[in-house]
């Protein structure tokens, strides 16, 4: 399988592979898509809670953030796989994209969709 390239190119993550353990905000895989996140605060408060909010998760590392990206990485409790989860806070929209990927296997039995409803709760919330 090749190495995606993450990270945000012309305002979009990339895009889902054809394996079904990926879900994303900017997919045009309707079977993979979900929607975005609504914030009416700052850039800067929106980036500062999710922080908060991955970082109360377990086996959580943030990899990486800049201004309006934020990289994270998701070890799974038993066999240790790890996630890629991704956030790009679109200013203009006052959104917040994500993409959530397994690095291997095929199925993730729809833990990256759970998990990415549970952070939009946690956010919202």
């Amino acid at each position: 399988m090749p190495k995606v390239q993450l990270g945000v190119t012309e305002g979009k993550l990339a895009e889902c592979p054809n394996s079904p353990n990926c879900v994303s905000t900017q997919t045009m895989d309707e079977s993979k898509k979900m929607e975005p996140i609504p914030f009416t605060i700052s850039n800067e408060k929106a980036m500062e809670k999710i922080i908060k909010v991955v970082n109360e998760m377990p086996r959580t590392k943030v990899i990486s953030q800049d201004n309006n990206y934020i990289h994270v990485t998701f070890t799974t409790k038993l066999f240790r796989f790890v996630d890629d989860v991704e956030f790009y806070l679109d200013e203009k929209e006052k959104v917040v994209h994500y993409r959530s990927a397994s690095r291997t296997g095929y199925s993730d039995l729809g833990v990256n969709r759970k998990r990415m409803i549970e952070i939009s709760k946690r956010f919202l919330f």
